[in-house]
């Protein structure tokens, strides 16, 4: 268990703090007992195609705080994605019926000459002019890889102008060159918020966490059934609600890579219980997280009930679609957690899953349980799964072994990655609401949209026959992991 403490400015990186690898060849079982033997190394590439940003994943959850503001103290290429967060806040707004409101973003615009004296009076001018334009009710303060090279106080700062403003102007440290790990800016933006925004439980309520993104509200029908109340955090939240998460009867992550750390932290700092099953994937991870959510919640007699009708309407349609999908095959794609459990979904279909590349692999959470560990839940309950790739989106590794191994389906859940199945000619199917495949129902609803999939191939059939690779043939007749092993022609590149 990750130790967390909230009078730290900063939250340790996932690399230190959990030991989290972005390098891995070989097989899901082989990466599960290195974890627990302790002797998880990760593998250096000699070549990177390309790398995610800690500052990126913080400003996703920061950014859409209904009445906060955040500052990204940074050159203004830095705010290259505010477009990006924007429309996603617009569309979320739309789907929950809330004002519509125009993302309430800023960027500081460090320049050379910033870079040589300093930035934080640029920064303290910043903090003003934003505060009086919109009157929110805390600042958000990302800090970048120029202003944390440069050294600028941004701690002092926010401090200050906290005092100044009365207000919370809270430092959220997710400098990109930190970690190779980009999701320590979940942990980064959590800590910021647990720090600076969460206070004391004045009493318990019947309220439940969910650490979210922004997906589909899967939650509701089934905590109103058992006496309480989902409260979707982080985006969407306002600050008030914030302040009072402490006071939940329990935490549900969606996805541990997001919700690792603000689970621990909530159960370290203030007492609220964690679910700490992996999440509810495939009907066997399904009756696993139920019946923890109903231990902990002390409604284990209600959910033994809902399991029973749900298995009874399920499987039943189950079966149909295993027959239609036997003898398939598939590859995925995605982030740490939400991989693991796709291939818990996949097999759970009757899909052999003939590999994975995953941007990441944590070997424990934050919480310390081994009862947590997604991946180890798939290869217990499923079966191993080789071809297993760790990587940080790696598109040339991708190609290759899509190449070689030439899946009935690719499964992806980043866009971005899917059109390299499709020049392939690979049926390829993008998910991007996280909660898709949650539950019971999400067994059966990508099971729809799988064999959608596969039966209207004929478009990436016409691409392949017209599209061109930027990948030659000398690369694809390579080991799809030369780089990372270093042997490429014997040489290291």
């Amino acid at each position: 268990m990750s130790f967390v403490n909230i009078d730290a400015a900063e939250v340790p990186v996932r690399e230190a703090r959990l030991g989290s690898i972005t390098g891995f060849e070989g097989t899901a079982g082989e990466l599960v007992r290195c974890a627990r033997a302790g002797s998880l190394k990760d593998s250096t590439r000699s070549f990177s195609q390309c790398m995610g940003c800690s500052s990126i994943n913080a400003f996703c959850q920061l950014s859409m705080i209904q009445d906060a503001i955040v500052i990204n103290h940074a050159p203004v290429g830095c705010a290259g994605d505010f477009f990006t967060f924007n429309f996603v806040y617009r569309v979320g707004q739309m789907e929950r019926k809330l004002p519509p409101v125009i993302g309430r973003y800023f960027n500081t615009n460090i320049e050379e000459q910033d870079t040589i004296f300093g930035a934080t009076k640029k920064l303290e001018q910043t903090i003003r002019a934003a505060y009086d334009r919109v009157r929110p009710n805390a600042i958000f303060i990302t800090t970048s890889c120029a202003s944390g090279i440069i050294g600028d106080d941004v701690e002092g700062v926010a401090s200050d102008l906290s005092t100044e403003l009365d207000i919370p102007v809270v430092a959220c440290f997710c400098e990109g060159f930190k970690s190779k790990i980009w999701t320590t800016g979940f942990d980064s933006a959590y800590h910021s918020i647990v720090r600076k925004i969460v206070k004391p439980p004045r009493k318990k309520s019947n309220k439940v966490n969910i650490v979210n993104f922004w997906g589909s509200h899967v939650f509701d029908e089934l905590l109103k059934r058992l006496g309480y109340e989902a409260n979707y955090i982080i985006p969407f939240s306002t600050i008030a609600q914030l302040e009072y998460i402490s006071e939940a009867a329990a935490t549900i992550q969606i996805c541990p890579t997001l919700g690792t750390y603000i689970g621990a932290a909530l159960e370290q700092v203030y007492g609220v219980p964690e679910i700490k099953s992996p999440p509810a994937y495939g009907v066997a991870g399904t009756d696993n997280w139920m019946r923890e959510l109903g231990r902990v919640l002390g409604r284990e007699q209600e959910i033994e009930l809902i399991i029973n009708e749900e298995h009874k309407r399920v499987l039943p349609q189950l079966d149909e679609y295993r027959e239609k999908l036997c003898g398939k095959t598939a590859y995925l794609t995605a982030g740490a957690a939400h991989g693991h459990a796709l291939i818990a979904v996949l097999r759970e279909l009757g899909l052999e899953v003939q590999g994975a590349a995953i941007f990441h692999h944590d070997p424990i959470y934050d919480n310390g349980d081994t009862a947590s560990d997604a991946l180890a839940h798939s290869v217990n309950t499923y079966g191993d799964v080789s071809n297993y790739n760790v990587c940080s989106k790696q598109a040339y590794e991708l190609v290759n072994i899509l190449n070689k191994v030439r899946p009935d389906i690719m499964i992806a859940r980043h866009g971005g990655m899917t059109l390299w199945g499709a020049k392939l000619g690979i049926p390829t199917l993008l998910i991007g609401d996280e909660q898709f495949g949650f539950g019971y129902q999400g067994v059966l609803n990508y099971a729809e949209r799988i064999v959608e999939t596969l039966d209207n191939k004929e478009f990436v059939t016409n691409l392949a026959k017209h599209s061109t690779m930027p990948y030659t043939k000398w690369w694809l007749e390579q080991n799809p992991f030369s780089f990372l092993r270093g042997d490429l022609d014997g040489k290291i590149y």
